[in-house]
């Protein structure tokens, strides 16, 4: 993978996530805390869980390995998780800024937050972010679908016809 491969993945994560929220945010607080079963009750409890994800990765690229979920998603509100969302999103981007596509295949060591060792080329680790963020995305069409709603098409294929010439 490339560094504008990288990039392009996760633009491609926050366009289809954002995508998301604006589907969420047009339902009032009772539909988005609603039972909505999936992984998780709630459509917030399924975004706060992928917002978390990605925050957690990130302090662990950032050398930190977290040993436990921020306090932020405990009984969090849509507008709460949106805010840290775009938190951890810019300050990914510029994290991301000045690495090279040497830097994608440099080993990053990190504990799980049960205290795990493990350690994965960070090309691998940012794969998976994107990947576990698209599979929870899915989720939340599932729920939105219960909800009574019809969810946003986040097809990696309508990110590239909306965002390229």
């Amino acid at each position: 993978m490339t560094i504008a491969e990288a990039s392009e993945l996760f633009s491609y994560g926050s366009w289809a996530t954002a995508r998301m929220c604006r589907a969420a945010k047009a339902l009032t607080d009772e539909q988005r805390e609603a039972v909505a079963a999936s992984s998780f009750p709630s459509l917030t409890a399924t975004l706060a869980h992928l917002v978390s994800a990605e925050w957690i990765w990130l302090r662990r690229w950032l050398g930190d390995s977290p040993t436990s979920l921020p306090p932020w998603t405990e009984g969090p509100t849509f507008q709460a998780i949106t805010a840290q969302l775009a938190a951890i999103e810019a300050e990914r981007a510029t994290w991301m800024a000045p690495l090279t596509d040497a830097d994608l295949r440099r080993v990053i060591s990190y504990h799980t937050l049960d205290g795990h060792p493990y350690a994965h080329p960070l090309e691998k680790l940012m794969r998976h972010v994107v990947n576990h963020s698209t599979y929870h995305r899915g989720q939340m069409a599932t729920q939105l679908r219960q909800l009574g709603q019809t969810p946003p098409n986040t097809d990696f294929i309508r990110f590239v016809r909306e965002t390229t010439a």
